[in-house]
């Protein structure tokens, strides 16, 4: 079996080469019998794929241990379904699944585009075909997943990672890989159009729903990634600037940034340069993310490790990306001049470049800041720390900014907005956005940032629920159904529209989610059997400890008992499981408490089986709910965007309200799982408990020096080491230290400034600093000088045709006329 998936490969890679050169040759040729053989040979790449892709996991689940990756990441008593999961549980066969995704995903869109982009499809063909060479490539002769032993096979296998052995990790690395390999396709159109020289919008027409799934599954892993890490890594957070979680937000942001200014391009004919070079961007972020992950030059608790070997092949191939790409943008510049200029800066146009350049400040901040260790290793030969609060504190404003345009961009008029266009679409919106802050004042919640948050959500939730109610009762007027049918009638007939405010409302309810992080409450206590403990208004009671046993795992499972306001709650069981072949990495199970006010989040870092006492970390997280809610609404949107013009075409009808109603429900989907969480640590770890808010700010401001955690903040992390710097943390308070004194012990201990998470702003640190404000200045400077530029020729137009007596000649009307036109169609999606 080994044989016949290495053959798979090998084949693979001999065909993809060939469907490269035929395509290639049969465009320059103009020979259609060459391209469809190009085309034969593509779908056989994905045959052969799936042939080798039925191979592996044939392997997994027979227990073939021969081949190194199965006896690796399998065991025999696993799990059947994390058997299959161990395909992408290591670096071989994530490459292997990249690939053989990508193969799927191009030949369907080779098949659905093969007549409407005739003119393109042999270059499509042949750039998708060169990715995936350069995929296959690093299998044959690097990573190859069915590298066989050459002595006696291990008769059993060492199985897989447990904090991967999670029902989130069965579909989160599939979905983010759908999200980066369907990029692709988009990059593989764009610069096949620019080879062409077909560079008008139908191209983008082609890219712009691959986009948008594309987009969909990035979200949705990205989701995923933030669910495993709050209910699996227990350290109560869901976000933590990991460099593999900023490796999927970086082409994330500039996608959104592409499905914006799309429309620009769509409607005005302007961008068309800034859209090319997003699409490329965005690919080469996904293999630039997929270069830092497997190539070890980053330092995560996710990476796959250090291959230097590696880490070279990727940069070539980024560099032929960058260097083939933006020589084709620059070559085909003249084709690219925009048809139309700005013709106000209040316009929809106007707010929707804001957004593009705050989105690609956001990228680039991203990039540089999980870059700045490795760039600081390479220049001065001291690894610097760049934690959670640093990028929390330019992403906070970035974020806050983001919200504010997701409110007004939609609502400005295209080319220029009136003084009643404004105060018609805002006026409402204004004044609830000023009340919230000024009546949350009175409960005790400070305006920065958290009141802020709020007045925007609340902002954003009235242009939005306007728009919507707005739109309902012309089309119940004019139609006669009722109120809920001329709803759904209305998203029918502008899905994209509305399926876009739908998304925006699912934003608005994870930035609700997410400002609860300014009411969080995280606290550690020791509980003797029988003992209480008071967080907040919920009370903890040990009922002891008890050890079980299912042949794979050893769990102990701590027994408490939840009160909240005196009044019992119910049982939560933290525990610690000790896996057979990986006892050396216990996991924790987080018991959660859910409602959509706050969670209880409890987690059981220590115990100790003679005296039945616990160790309890318990959080109380605001609101952290109405993130994954929010998510679910952006996927309805997202979906309700992409629907086919017939699904909807009911609401046209005249229904009786009941018949509309019991439609719409069928059309509902209700989620839910029950909460499991995972995090490796350290079995005899006892936390210490912080006695004062030095020690807990201390704990946000270092980083656990281990070397094995990943890097994560020494109050978060769980292991052994970060215990003993805990307690160290401890007794230097004691002895009167103050925060910076405490500071300067740990650089003078470990020789730098690694062990902070924050990199001291003087020397080369501050490039760290200085960089994002050269960024965003110099991106400030680049598009104004832009807007201001097309606003004057624009003027200078105008100018210039004013006085002009004579009617105009038979020619230029004609064009006029169908410079109308094509604004007109382009309005009718």
């Amino acid at each position: 079996m080994a044989s016949l998936g290495t053959f798979t490969l090998l084949a693979a890679f001999v065909i993809s080469a060939y469907a490269a050169a035929a395509a290639i040759a049969g465009a320059r040729r103009a020979s259609r019998s060459l391209v469809d053989s190009a085309v034969g040979a593509f779908y056989l790449v994905a045959a052969l794929l799936t042939v080798g892709t039925a191979v592996i996991i044939h392997a997994f689940v027979t227990d073939e241990y021969s081949i190194k990756y199965v006896q690796h990441y399998s065991d025999s008593v696993q799990p059947f379904i994390y058997k299959l999961t161990s395909y992408w549980g290591g670096l071989d066969g994530s490459i292997m699944f990249w690939v053989f995704l990508l193969a799927v995903f191009g030949s369907t869109a080779v098949y659905v585009n093969r007549e409407r982009h005739r003119e393109l499809m042999p270059y499509v063909v042949a750039i998708i075909s060169v990715v995936q060479m350069f995929f296959l490539f690093l299998m044959v002769i690097h990573k190859n997943p069915f590298e066989t032993f050459l002595v006696t096979a291990p008769a059993e296998g060492r199985g897989l990672n447990p904090l991967l052995q999670n029902a989130y990790m069965a579909i989160h690395p599939p979905a983010l890989y759908i999200g980066f390999v369907g990029m692709t396709i988009p990059y593989a159109f764009g610069l096949a159009a620019l080879i062409t020289g077909h560079l008008d919008d139908s191209w983008l027409r082609a890219v712009r729903r691959w986009t948008m799934v594309s987009w969909l599954f990035l979200s949705f892993g990205l989701t995923l990634g933030m669910i495993w890490a709050y209910e699996v890594l227990g350290w109560g957070g869901y976000w933590g600037w990991d460099p593999v979680e900023n490796a999927g937000l970086l082409p994330w942001l500039t996608a959104t940034a592409f499905l914006h200014s799309v429309m620009v391009q769509e409607r005005r004919g302007m961008l068309r340069v800034w859209n090319v070079t997003l699409v490329i961007v965005t690919f080469f972020l996904t293999i630039f993310g997929t270069f830092m992950t497997r190539s070890g030059v980053v330092q995560s608790v996710h990476a796959f490790g250090e291959d230097r070997q590696l880490a070279w092949m990727f940069t070539g191939f980024m560099v032929v990306i960058l260097t083939v790409s933006f020589g084709y943008v620059i070559y085909r510049l003249p084709l690219l001049r925009s048809r139309h200029e700005l013709d106000s800066w209040v316009s929809r146009e106007a707010a929707f470049l804001a957004n593009n350049w705050i989105l690609l400040f956001a990228a680039m901040f991203v990039l540089f800041a999980t870059m700045f260790p490795t760039i600081s290793e390479a220049l001065t030969g001291e690894r610097l720390t760049v934690g959670p609060p640093f990028f929390n504190k330019w992403m906070l404003p970035i974020g806050l900014a983001l919200l504010f345009l997701t409110g007004v961009g939609p609502l400005l008029a295209w080319r220029k907005s009136t003084v009643i266009n404004l105060r018609e679409q805002f006026l409402w919106a204004t004044i609830v956005g000023v009340v919230t802050p000024v009546a949350l004042s009175f409960a005790g919640i400070p305006f920065w940032p958290a009141g802020l948050s709020f007045a925007l959500c609340a902002f954003v939730c009235v242009t939005i629920i306007q728009e919507f109610v707005r739109g309902a009762a012309v089309r119940k007027q004019g139609t006669g159904t009722d109120y809920l049918t001329a709803m759904v009638g209305l998203v029918a007939r502008s899905k994209r529209r509305y399926g876009g405010y739908t998304v925006h409302l699912g934003i608005v309810l994870m930035f609700f989610g997410f400002t609860g992080e300014a009411f969080k409450v995280d606290e550690q206590m020791l509980l003797q059997p029988g003992q209480q403990a008071r967080v907040g208004r919920y009370a903890i009671r040990n009922d002891g400890v008890r050890v079980t046993d299912d042949g794979q795992k050893q769990m102990i499972t701590g027994h408490l008992t939840v009160f909240h306001d005196g009044k019992e709650l119910g049982k939560a069981y933290p525990g610690k499981w000790l896996y057979r072949r990986h006892e050396q990495e216990p996991v924790s199970r987080v018991a959660i408490r859910r409602s959509a006010a706050e969670d209880l989040y409890i987690v059981m870092p220590g115990f100790e089986l003679q005296d039945q006492s616990v160790s309890l970390q318990v959080v109380i997280n605001p609101l952290v709910d109405w993130i994954w809610v929010g998510f679910g609404i952006m996927a309805l949107g997202t979906m309700i965007a992409l629907l086919p013009e017939q699904v909807l075409g009911f609401a046209a009808a005249k229904l009786p309200a009941p018949s509309s109603i019991g439609m719409l429900l069928l059309m509902l989907v209700l989620m839910g799982a029950p909460a499991r969480a995972q995090h490796v640590v350290d079995p005899a770890f006892t936390p210490v408990v912080p006695k004062s808010a030095l020690e807990k700010d201390l704990y946000k401001s270092l980083i656990c020096m281990c070397g094995t955690c990943g890097r994560q903040l020494v109050g978060e992390c769980t292991c052994g080491y970060a215990a003993d710097m805990r307690a160290e943390i401890g007794n230097l308070v004691k002895m009167g230290l103050t925060r910076d004194q405490v500071l300067q012990y740990y650089i003078k201990k470990y020789g730098s400034q690694e062990p902070l998470a924050m990199p001291v702003d003087k020397g080369f640190n501050r490039l760290a600093w200085l960089l994002p404000y050269v960024l965003g200045a110099g991106g400030l400077l680049l598009i104004g000088g832009a807007a201001i530029k097309w606003s004057r020729h624009s003027t200078a137009t105008a100018a210039t045709a004013a006085p002009a007596p004579a009617a105009p000649s038979t020619e230029a009307a004609d064009k006029e006329l169908e410079a109308r036109l094509d604004d007109e169609l382009r309005d009718l999606d």
